[in-house]
């Protein structure tokens, strides 16, 4: 199963996450801790672990009952961050959502956008899921730029929507569904069919942000 969650466009892949990779993940969160902070989720209730052991197996438990997917994101083999398919709903909905982070080394390089998109497929092609989410800060114009380079659709503002950086954030909502992309997310793309205006957001909801 393993080999199946793994993907690779030129010298960007994508992998389930292995226990070896904490040290090395946990290497990269700390020295990107201004970096990376501003677009961390946190706990109302108290502080987050980063203890990447700890996460890892958190996170494999979750994949081993169905209710995500954890990736290392690698770029010409190095790992480059992580992109976890989280919140996998069965049954009538077979729907799931996508978060992500990249160290600083690495950013400008495509890798997240690539990453993305072959997630996002290998979530219609293998897991047969129908719909896949991405929900961004409206402060956060790398990740706006990565879901207009793929054409995810905007679906709205949800408002004090997940607890980042401290405080309850407002969060943009952008979806793609299996019909939307028949061809493949990562081969629309490249091939510069993505929709350009799939993820403009609405003057109604930019002025309210």
């Amino acid at each position: 199963m393993d080999a199946q969650h793994a993907r690779q466009h030129g010298p960007i892949a994508i992998r389930l996450i292995r226990p070896r990779d904490a040290r090395t993940l946990q290497h990269e969160l700390l020295t990107n801790r201004s970096w990376l902070r501003p677009w961390e989720a946190t706990n109302p209730h108290g502080a987050v672990s980063l203890d990447m052991r700890f996460a890892i197996r958190r996170l494999l438990q979750q994949y081993k009952d169905g209710a995500g997917v954890p990736l290392v994101m690698e770029h010409e083999g190095q790992v480059a961050g992580q992109l976890n398919v989280w919140g996998i709903a069965r049954g009538s909905l077979e729907s799931a959502t996508i978060g992500y982070w990249v160290s600083e080394r690495f950013a400008g390089l495509g890798i997240t956008p690539t990453c993305v998109a072959m997630a996002t497929d290998m979530c219609f092609e293998e897991l047969g899921l129908h719909r896949m989410e991405i929900c961004i800060r409206p402060e956060n114009d790398a990740s706006l730029r990565v879901v207009q380079k793929l054409g995810f659709r905007y679906e709205g503002l949800r408002r004090r929507y997940i607890h980042i950086d401290g405080d309850w954030r407002d969060h943009y909502a952008f979806a793609l569904v299996r019909e939307d992309v028949p061809e493949g997310v990562l081969n629309r793309w490249v091939a510069g069919r993505a929709p350009v205006d799939a993820a403009v957001i609405p003057p109604a909801d930019r002025l309210s942000s």
